[in-house]
């Protein structure tokens, strides 16, 4: 069977970060069903075209509403022709993955809720509650609920349009731990904006080996401590060590998501 095309997008801006290895670590697995190729969004104005079956559009640090006029207009652009491809029946079907700042930028794009910053930064690992319609999510079988992520920034979608919502056809599927004592709304953590789009406001592609050497370095063991206390830098050490969270969720929400994906392709030509 002829390969598939997957196309990254990355949104990183040349920020070194853990996130695009732990992708390309994944599709190394799915090296038999996929051929995939990198493109610097934010750094170069890089976008692809339509030619690829899937999308995978990468977290990145900074503003969700920060852009150069350039890329981030080019960006969003895709978003919209992703959008409407899908939308003709006779087209093969584009599947898209948005995670994090991307599934900021998506929010804001198809106006399903309110993209502010945070009263403080997210930092470590958290549960995440699904919704009804989560608890059916394909992507999400196999999860606990709630189910563990690791989820790093300073923004949040919040206030979700409804409307807007029920008119894309899309349904929120998980929301931020429930805090009893903090009077704020939760934020949205994961949307399906249709039967090919995905997005989580979390980082799906975090690994546990990765996130403990990463955070065991004492330079930044020191400044997590200072920044959020001990007691929250050991929670999120047992955390990774735990196979029922932080692993847990690597291993099925972005394999997941292409395995559906690649089955439904099956029934579709590859790209000419």
């Amino acid at each position: 069977m002829e390969k598939r095309r997957l196309a990254i997008l990355d949104m990183y801006d040349h920020t070194p970060n853990q996130g695009m290895r732990c992708i390309k670590e994944i599709l190394d697995v799915f090296e038999a069903d996929i051929d995939w190729e990198l493109f610097d969004v934010r750094g170069s104005g890089e976008v692809p075209d339509l030619d690829f079956d899937i999308y995978i559009s990468t977290g990145g640090p900074g503003s969700p509403h920060d852009g150069d006029g350039v890329w981030d207009a080019r960006y969003y652009d895709l978003l919209s022709k992703l959008w409407d491809w899908n939308a003709n029946p006779d087209n093969p079907r584009r599947f898209v993955l948005y995670i994090c700042h991307s599934f900021q930028m998506a929010c804001k794009h198809f106006g399903v809720g309110e993209v502010i910053r945070r009263r403080s930064t997210s930092f470590g690992t958290f549960p995440v509650h699904m919704t009804d319609i989560g608890i059916q999510e394909e992507v999400f079988q196999g999860l606990p609920n709630p189910f563990y992520v690791a989820d790093f920034r300073d923004w949040q979608v919040v206030q979700p349009n409804l409307g807007r919502i029920e008119e894309m056809g899309a349904g929120i599927l998980a929301l931020e731990k429930i805090r009893p004592h903090v009077p704020l709304e939760r934020a949205m953590m994961a949307i399906r904006f249709s039967a090919e789009m995905l997005g989580v406001q979390f980082h799906p592609e975090a690994d546990p080996e990765g996130m403990l050497k990463h955070f065991s370095d004492p330079d930044r063991r020191a400044t997590i401590i200072k920044n959020h206390s001990e007691r929250k830098y050991q929670s999120m050490i047992d955390h990774l060590g735990d196979p029922d969270k932080i692993a847990l969720t690597h291993d099925l929400v972005i394999p997941q998501f292409l395995r559906a994906a690649l089955e439904k392709l099956k029934a579709e030509p590859a790209w000419a």
